[in-house]
């Protein structure tokens, strides 16, 4: 458990651009989706980026995201076919 120094301290530390774990999942696909096209998500989303340099959760699923669609990517479209 985290003493009350260490509460108040990330509490002091926390960039006030932060936009919170609710948004920050609301746009994640999004964020994700330009970062793998090669665009800087954080110009668009400075928000998210302040709360991803913050939040090694959010940051952790931030990458995950970004694996799967990049993954998704680099596979070939697949084609259902229908009988």
């Amino acid at each position: 458990m985290a003493g009350w120094r260490e509460t108040l301290d990330r509490f002091l530390a926390a960039d006030p651009q932060d936009v919170g774990c609710d948004e920050v999942m609301a746009v994640l696909h999004l964020y994700a989706e330009l970062q793998a096209a090669g665009v800087d998500p954080a110009e668009q989303y400075p928000g998210v980026a302040a709360h991803l340099a913050g939040c090694e959760a959010c940051a952790e699923d931030a990458r995950g995201l970004l694996a799967a669609v990049q993954d998704d990517d680099r596979q070939p479209p697949t084609r259902l076919v229908l009988e």
